[in-house]
């Protein structure tokens, strides 16, 4: 019995001693050093803030029209005798060009009658005139005094005097209606459709066709109260405008002028419409002939030339947050939020007038939940704050 209870003591000495050398070799050891967790800085990218004189643009789309357009028709009636060859869909014509010529043998026996009335009247007059001087004559032979008019055929020269400008206004008359036997164009243009063909009678006030003029195209441009405000006064600055479009496959461009507007609101959509003028649409003179034509009925981007403002900051359109606020980060290295000075908003940028320091540096990147004094460390090299079209809304 007592070998046995020497058999297990010795073991369980043995791991008791253990026991205690290792908790007093554990309370010896020296604590760990206590170290402070770093949470890295935000990292941002942000862009330098640039003062610059603006120059605001307007952007707007219309339709190609013709400042004149005008329906042809008759003076005179009569059968076709002649269409010239010019005179056709898209035909181009010069001011004066003979279009249409009526039947003339009619109109030019009339003019031979209004002759012969006006030598008839002629002959009459003088031969009356011939008579007052002969009553004249006769009176002054017989009779002392003042001569009764009739007497001395006053009256009657009066009528033949009548009788001469009714001659003349008769034979003005013929030379007109001759004249309008000769349907010619009223200015360089071209044209737009025709209904006559040669043969056919037309009766007065028929219409021959439909004609555009090339010296001058407009283009309608409808503007909000906002667009006028960035423009200025239409009529005295008549501002510059790029249009623009996809001509067979190539973007095309051409210059005009804002001349006008139409002073009176669209009731249906509340704008006003501006009319842009430009010079020789198809290039028809010896300066445009490599010109790209400008053809009337095609819709086209316009961009209008505004007025200048000074000391603005242009920023892309996605930096201003929802609240109208702007993330800069300051020379502490911390995010500061900036209420700021809105001149304008467009698609792509936004027109800042004050409200951000010009040490600031502008933050082009989303921030989850940012708060004023944010520590952020930024990009190196960062793009222009003018490259960056798009990015996620703040």
């Amino acid at each position: 019995m007592s070998s046995k209870v020497k058999t297990i003591g010795i073991p369980l000495s043995i791991l008791v001693i253990a026991i205690a050398l290792a908790i007093v070799m554990v309370s010896m050891r020296p604590a760990p050093e206590k170290k402070e967790v770093e949470v890295p800085k935000f990292l941002v990218d942000a862009a330098p803030i640039e003062f610059n004189n603006v120059e605001f643009l307007v952007y707007a789309q219309g339709a190609v029209q013709p400042k004149n357009q005008t329906m042809l028709s008759t003076q005179v009636s009569g059968r076709v005798m002649k269409v010239a060859d010019n005179f056709v869909e898209g035909g181009f014509f010069k001011k004066g060009d003979v279009l249409v010529e009526l039947e003339r043998v009619d109109y030019e026996t009339d003019l031979l009658l209004a002759e012969a009335e006006l030598a008839r009247a002629l002959a009459a007059l003088e031969e009356e005139e011939a008579r007052g001087r002969v009553a004249q004559k006769e009176w002054s032979s017989i009779k002392s005094g003042t001569a009764p008019e009739l007497g001395l055929r006053k009256p009657q020269l009066a009528r033949e005097q009548a009788n001469l400008k009714g001659a003349q206004a008769n034979l003005e008359r013929a030379k007109r209606n001759l004249a309008r036997t000769q349907i010619k164009a009223p200015y360089d243009g071209l044209v737009r459709s025709r209904s006559v063909d040669i043969g056919q009678f037309l009766p007065l006030g028929s219409q021959v066709g439909e004609v555009f003029s090339t010296d001058v195209a407009e283009v309608r441009l409808p503007l909000t109260d906002d667009d006028v405000m960035f423009i200025g006064d239409i009529r005295e600055t008549q501002p510059l405008v790029t249009l623009s479009a996809d001509v067979a496959g190539k973007r095309q461009f051409w210059q005009g002028r804002l001349v006008r507007d139409e002073a009176v609101l669209d009731e249906a959509r509340r704008v006003i419409y501006g009319v842009v003028e430009v010079i020789d649409p198809y290039g028809l003179s010896e300066n445009n002939r490599n010109f790209t034509p400008l053809k009337f009925g095609r819709f086209v981007s316009a961009e209008i030339a505004g007025v200048q403002a000074d000391n603005i900051i242009k920023l892309p359109r996605f930096v201003l947050r929802l609240d109208g606020t702007i993330l800069t980060v300051n020379p502490n290295s911390t995010i500061s939020i900036n209420d700021v000075e809105v001149v304008r908003t467009d698609e792509d940028f936004v027109y800042i007038g004050g409200g951000l320091a010009p040490d600031h540096k502008v933050v082009l990147s989303a921030v989850s939940s940012p708060y004023e004094g944010m520590p952020v460390r930024m990009i190196e090299n960062p793009p222009k704050v003018d490259d960056k079209q798009s990015e996620v809304s703040l």
